[in-house]
C-alpha cells in the first residue's frame, strides 16, 4: 500500500476530518496542548523535555506498551491515553495543538503524516524517517501546509555544535575538502535471522507495534523494547541512530544538500539486518565552504574507524569513541560527540577563541515557534536533507562496493535496483 492510500484508509478507520490550520489556531487556548506518540524510552525524555515548557498541557499519550503507557500516565494523569494513533487522532483532533512522535524508526512518517494532514506541528525523533520517499513527502507536506517542525536532534542546538559551524564558516581551517566521521556502537547483527514465534508479552500490542512493516511472528528479546535499530524493517542500523546527531553538524558547517555517489564497504547483504561493519563513502557536491567536490567517509561499529593518517592525532592522544574530523586547507578541527572542538596544525593542537553564544534549548523552541515566538532550527526542510543523505548511506549497504550514483532531480539512482529500497508498501493493519 502506498503512503497516499494507507492515509487514506487510515483517515476513513479513525473517521478523521481533515481541516485547515485556521481551525485549529492556537489563540483560542492559553496553552499548547500537546499528543505523544510513544513515550517509553526516548519518548519518555521526549515527554519530560517538552512538558517543561511553562506553556504546555500534556492532553493525550499513545503507546503500544501498556507498561510505558501507565508510567506516563502516573506523571500527567489527566492526559486521555491510547495504544492507537490514528484513534487519538480521531477523538482529540480538536483537543490537540501540536503532536510529538517517538517510536520506532519505521513509525515516523505514518504517525507525523497523519498529524500533519491534520494541520498539526510536529516534533519528530531522529531520523526523520524510514525510507528516502518519506522524507521528501514529509517535508513537501511540512512547506505546503506551512507547519512548525522539528526533529529531535537535541544536540544541534547546543553551544559546542553551534560554534563549531561558525567556526567553519570563518574558514579557520580553510575551505574543508574531507570530513570523515564515526561511531563505534554497534547498531548491526550478522548473526542468522530468529526463526519460530514466542508469546508476546500481555503489555505489547505486537499488530499496533509492527503497524506499517511487514507482518512477523514476535520473537522475545528481538524487536521491542531495544534491538529493532539493528533490523532492516524497523530501523536504520548505526548510520541512521548515531550519524544523524555525528553528521549534523559537518553537514550545517559546509551548508551541504544532498550526496552524488555513495560507496559502502560491509558484509553481504543477508535481507533481515544491518551489518555491524560499514565504511560508507560519500562525495557531495561543493559549496562556498568546502573544495570543489567533498569526500565524506563515515565509519562504524566496534573498534571504529580505521587507522588513517588524516585521523592522527597530536601526541600520541586518542581519537573520541565518537566524533568527526574536518580536514582543510590550513589545517583540521576534532569535533567529538559530545564535546568542544580541538584545532589541529600541523599535527599539534592549537588555542583559538570560541564564539560567544546562549543556550538554546530544542524542545522549548518547538514549543515557543508553535507559540509564534521563534523558529525551530531543524524544521523538515532541513532535517529531511540530513535524512535523505544518511539513509541513501544506508540503502548503500545492500550493495556492498557498488558505487551507487544518485540524481537529487529525480529522486532516483542509476542503479534500478537501488530505487526499490527508496519506497515501501504499507501494511494495513
Amino acid at each position: 500500500m502506498k503512503r497516499r492510500d494507507f492515509l487514506k484508509n487510515a483517515s476513513a478507520f479513525a473517521g478523521i476530518t481533515l481541516l485547515p490550520s485556521s481551525v485549529w489556531s492556537l489563540t483560542k487556548n492559553t496553552k499548547l496542548r500537546t499528543a505523544h506518540i510513544g513515550v517509553g524510552g526516548m519518548g519518555a525524555s521526549d515527554l519530560a523535555s517538552i512538558a517543561s515548557h511553562g506553556m504546555v498541557e500534556v492532553t493525550a499519550l499513545c503507546d503500544v506498551d501498556s507498561n510505558y503507557l501507565a508510567a506516563a500516565q502516573k506523571l500527567f494523569p489527566n492526559a486521555k491515553v491510547f495504544t492507537d494513533y490514528r484513534k487519538l487522532f480521531s477523538q482529540m483532533g480538536k483537543d490537540i495543538d501540536a503532536v510529538i512522535v517517538s517510536t520506532p524508526d519505521h513509525t515516523h512518517a505514518p504517525a507525523s503524516i497523519m498529524a500533519m494532514e491534520m494541520s498539526k506541528p510536529v516534533y519528530c525523533q531522529k531520523p526523520l524517517t524510514h525510507h528516502v520517499f518519506e522524507a521528501r513527502a514529509m517535508r513537501k507536506m511540512a512547506e505546503d501546509k506551512k507547519l512548525v517542525t522539528q526533529m529531535g536532534i537535541q544536540i544541534h542546538s547546543w553551544k559546542e555544535y553551534r560554534g563549531t559551524a561558525q567556526l567553519i564558516q570563518s574558514g579557520i581551517i580553510g575551505k574543508v575538502h574531507t570530513v570523515r566521521a564515526w561511531s563505534n556502537k554497534n547498531w548491526g547483527y550478522d548473526g542468522p535471522a530468529p526463526t519460530g514465534s514466542d508469546p508476546v508479552p500481555s503489555n505489547l500490542d505486537w499488530n499496533l507495534w509492527l503497524g506499517t512493516s511487514p507482518e512477523r511472528p514476535y520473537k522475545d528479546k528481538v524487536y521491542h523494547p531495544g534491538n529493532w535499530r539493528k533490523l532492516l524493517d524497523y530501523g536504520c542500523g548505526t548510520l541512521g541512530d548515531m550519524g544523524v546527531h555525528i553528521f549534523d553538524t559537518p553537514y550545517t558547517a559546509l551548508a551541504l544538500d544532498v550526496p552524488k555517489t555513495i560507496c559502502c564497504e560491509c558484509r553481504k547483504p543477508n535481507g533481515f539486518s544491518h551489518p555491524e561493519h560499514n565504511v560508507v563513502t560519500y562525495k557531495f557536491p561543493g559549496t562556498e565552504y568546502t573544495a570543489k567536490t567533498l569526500k565524506w567517509v563515515w565509519y562504524d561499529g566496534r573498534d571504529a574507524p580505521k587507522n588513517d593518517k588524516e585521523l592522527a592525532m597530536p601526541a600520541g592522544e586518542k581519537l573520541p569513541e565518537q566524533g568527526s574530523m574536518f580536514i582543510g586547507e590550513k589545517g583540521r578541527l576534532l569535533l567529538p560527540h559530545i564535546g568542544y572542538p580541538k584545532l589541529i596544525i600541523e599535527n599539534k593542537f592549537e588555542k583559538f577563541d570560541f564564539p560567544v553564544l546562549e543556550e538554546v534549548d530544542h524542545y522549548h523552541q518547538f514549543v515557543d515557534a508553535c507559540l509564534g515566538k521563534t523558529e525551530t532550527s531543524a524544521p523538515f526542510s532541513y532535517a529531511s536533507r540530513l535524512t535523505e543523505s544518511i539513509l541513501l548511506g544506508v540503502v548503500a549497504n545492500r550493495f556492498p562496493g557498488k558505487k551507487l550514483h544518485w540524481d537529487n532531480a529525480t529522486s532516483k539512482f542509476s542503479k534500478a535496483e537501488a530505487n526499490l529500497l527508496l519506497d515501501m508498501k504499507y501494511r494495513v493493519f
